[in-house]
């Protein structure tokens, strides 16, 4: 018998369908945003709607970190803006911890509990910021399969 995913596996998995998604070249990263246990938005990093593309022109980079695009964990909130979604009490995962900047707008949104399958530059502060906000952060690690892209004969 199969073994069915856990919901906290289930989201970290849309969250790599997400980053699948990326079109910045330097790391791919995808977030989930949940509440009452459905998903109410993701995002991927990527640059603005319309904008020229890292995987096309390159990426922009500036004191080390690529300007071109917005990070998956804004992405998703900014959706959420778009669309009338509130996040206030959920949940986001994400394929990799996040920076600084996105920790304050996870944490000015509202969000309450943040999964992350990779530690990727922690910086001591976003974790410090997300105690003192009584953000929980929990570390779901993710077997990352294999995903066949290539089109079907079918």
């Amino acid at each position: 018998m199969m073994k069915r995913l856990t919901w906290e596996q289930f989201f970290m998995a849309q969250s790599h369908l997400l980053a699948l998604r990326s079109t910045c070249t330097r790391l791919s990263v995808g977030a989930t945003i949940v509440r009452d246990q459905r998903i109410i938005a993701g995002g991927y990093n990527g640059s603005i709607s319309g904008g020229a593309h890292c995987t096309d022109v390159g990426c922009h980079v500036v004191d080390n970190h690529c300007v071109r695009t917005i990070h998956a964990e804004v992405n998703a909130l900014l959706q959420c803006a778009k669309y009338g979604s509130p996040v206030d009490g959920a949940s986001m995962y994400v394929t990799h911890f996040p920076c600084l900047n996105c920790t304050k707008a996870i944490i000015q949104a509202g969000i309450r509990k943040v999964y992350y399958a990779k530690d990727y530059r922690n910086d001591p502060f976003a974790e410090q910021l997300f105690r003192e906000a009584g953000v929980a952060v929990q570390r779901v690690p993710f077997e990352q399969t294999s995903i066949d892209l290539t089109p079907s004969d079918e």
